[in-house]
C-alpha cells in the first residue's frame, strides 16, 4: 500500500488520521512543522504528502508546498486545512488535490486513492529538478529530529 508523509501542527489531526489511514493500510509517517521537511521526503520516498496550510512555529504550508515542489517536482501534494479561502490562493494551484479538514476523513480518502492510483504498485522513484541533489540511501539512520512524533 502507499505511503503518506502527513504534515500537521496538531497532534490530535496527527493520531487520528495516522490511525484511520493505517486501518485503511496505508503506511503513515507523520511531521509537526516543515522542520527538516525536505531531509524527511528524502529519506522515507513518500507516494504522497498530506500537507496542513497553517503550521504553528511561523510555517507556512504553501511555501513549503513550493519548496517539495521545486525538489520533488513529480511528488504528489494534498492541501489538507481548515480553512477553504485558501484554495483561491495561487500558489496552492501547485498542488494535486485540496481538502477541507472535517470529522470524516473520505474526501482525503478519495483524494489519496486517485493520487496513489497515478503511482504504479511498488514505484516510488523520485526525480528531483535538475541541479537538487537527492541522496538516496536506503539503509541510512534516520536523524532524531526527524523521527516520527
Amino acid at each position: 500500500m502507499a505511503r503518506i508523509l502527513l504534515v500537521d501542527d496538531e497532534k490530535h489531526i496527527r493520531q487520528r488520521y495516522t490511525e484511520e489511514l493505517s486501518r485503511d493500510g496505508y503506511e503513515v509517517a507523520t511531521l509537526d512543522s516543515g522542520d527538516g521537511l525536505l531531509e524527511r521526503i528524502s529519506f522515507l520516498q513518500p507516494d504522497v504528502v498530506v500537507l496542513d496550510i497553517r503550521l504553528g512555529d511561523g510555517w507556512d504550508g504553501l511555501d513549503l508546498l513550493q519548496d517539495i515542489k521545486n525538489r520533488f517536482f513529480d511528488l504528489p501534494v494534498i492541501l489538507c486545512t481548515a480553512y477553504d479561502t485558501f484554495k483561491y490562493d495561487p500558489r496552492s494551484v501547485a498542488a494535486d488535490h485540496y481538502v477541507v479538514k472535517s470529522d470524516n476523513l473520505s474526501g482525503l480518502k478519495d483524494k489519496i486513492i486517485r493520487t496513489v492510483e497515478k503511482v504504479p504498485s511498488g514505484f516510488r522513484v523520485r526525480r528531483a529538478k535538475p541541479g537538487c541533489e537527492v541522496e538516496d540511501k536506503p539503509n541510512q539512520q534516520l536523524p532524531a529530529a526527524l523521527l516520527p512524533t
